[in-house]
């Protein structure tokens, strides 16, 4: 099978959309099957990876967003779409790339598009006033132009579920359980970032206003009020890095910067006490689910999906969600702390609830999906 995937907000300091495309890559060329990614770039380029043929395409860069790059030319996409004759298409974008979708079905190709935002909650983030009616008719007209729309979480299909789509499907994400363990703590490291501190958190992820990276400082302000001796390490970049840097100036906060060895990052999430989600509209959260089979809980937003996988109603929870406010943060950071010091099975259970969600059954899921044991045609396309 011939499967293509088309995704924006793709580059080399990316998060989960970037990790999603290569382990999507890997599980259907593992499996047997040909997959080639088509993502922004500065200019026309093919080259062959062990995810898949990556095409870099020209593209501009959105203001203001931290590097983030948008296809430019859909056109050029549909034609390189008749040449690859993909038997299956899947996007990341829900909105530029939409058309892309209701093109590719008239030509009988199968599409599916992964909603890895909330669009009620990006409006909410962002408007001071409703656009229910808006959003709705977006929806309705996203899940016309695709054969399958793919939520990662029950919060990703809440929007969706209302209007009762019925070609949509739940899909998880998945974590790479060999590179994330608790076997990956190193002490040396842990002291090395703590600087003298007793308490290690970490905050990984993109610096973007949507994911409330400022909340990790607040908190840590009320912890250290508190007489908590806590540090808190920031392992990504993003638009607010300078603004967030100059407001930690004198906190007992270290910027990392974006990490491309993933095997330091596993390193840096096993060696913390707790790993901070505080991003109130998450659909998924590749990087708490990180922390998680690294033997680290997760305090997450409460508006977020992250707390569909932390056990929440378990005897022995891997985590807690805190309303959005340093406060509330700063409480459940402070009850997990005390699970780590009551439990010290705690590490086992957050990666044994994170090998539920292994990458080979998001690929078997897709596959699926796709159907399997569909054979390519020698079908020709045309450029509407």
């Amino acid at each position: 099978m011939k499967i293509v995937h088309i995704a924006n907000f793709y580059g080399p300091k990316s998060g989960g959309i970037r990790t999603t495309l290569h382990e999507l890559g890997a599980g259907y060329i593992a499996k047997g099957h040909e997959f080639t990614y088509i993502v922004p770039g500065t200019g026309l380029f093919c080259e062959e990876t062990p995810d898949g043929r990556k095409i870099t395409v020209p593209s501009f860069e959105l203001p203001f967003s931290g590097g983030y790059r948008i296809i430019r030319n859909n056109s050029q996409i549909k034609r390189l779409l008749i040449t690859l004759m993909p038997d299956v298409l899947e996007i990341s974008d829900r909105f530029t790339l939409s058309g892309i979708g209701k093109w590719a079905g008239q030509r009988k190709i199968k599409t599916a598009v992964f909603s890895h935002e909330t669009l009620v909650g990006l409006a909410a983030h962002y408007f001071p006033f409703p656009l229910t009616s808006l959003i709705d008719w977006h929806n309705r007209r996203l899940a016309k132009r695709f054969d399958i729309v793919i939520a990662t979480t029950a919060f990703a299909a809440r929007e969706f579920e209302k209007l009762e789509i019925t070609n949509l499907v739940r899909v998880p994400l998945g974590v790479n359980l060999e590179t994330f363990s608790p076997f990956k703590r190193d002490e040396a490291l842990r002291s090395v970032l703590l600087k003298g501190g007793q308490t290690l958190l970490v905050h990984c992820g993109r610096l973007s206003r949507e994911k409330n990276p400022a909340r990790s400082i607040e908190t840590l302000e009320i912890l250290l009020q508190r007489g908590v001796n806590a540090r808190l390490i920031y392992v990504g970049i993003g638009p607010l890095f300078k603004k967030l840097r100059e407001r930690s100036k004198d906190l007992p906060v270290t910027f990392l910067g974006y990490i491309a060895d993933r095997d330091k990052v596993s390193q840096i999430l096993a060696s913390a006490d707790v790993s901070l989600a505080p991003g109130p509209i998450e659909t998924f959260c590749l990087a708490a689910l990180e922390s998680l089979a690294s033997g680290t809980p997760v305090v997450a937003s409460n508006t977020s999906a992250v707390g569909e996988y932390l056990l929440l109603d378990a005897i022995e929870p891997v985590g807690a969600i805190a309303n959005n406010n340093p406060k509330s943060f700063a409480d459940a950071i402070e009850s997990v702390i005390e699970m780590r010091k009551n439990n010290r099975g705690l590490a086992s259970a957050c990666q044994h609830q994170a090998e539920n969600f292994p990458w080979s059954s998001t690929i078997s899921l897709m596959l699926t999906l796709h159907g399997d044991s569909f054979q390519g045609s020698t079908k020709r396309l045309r450029v509407a």
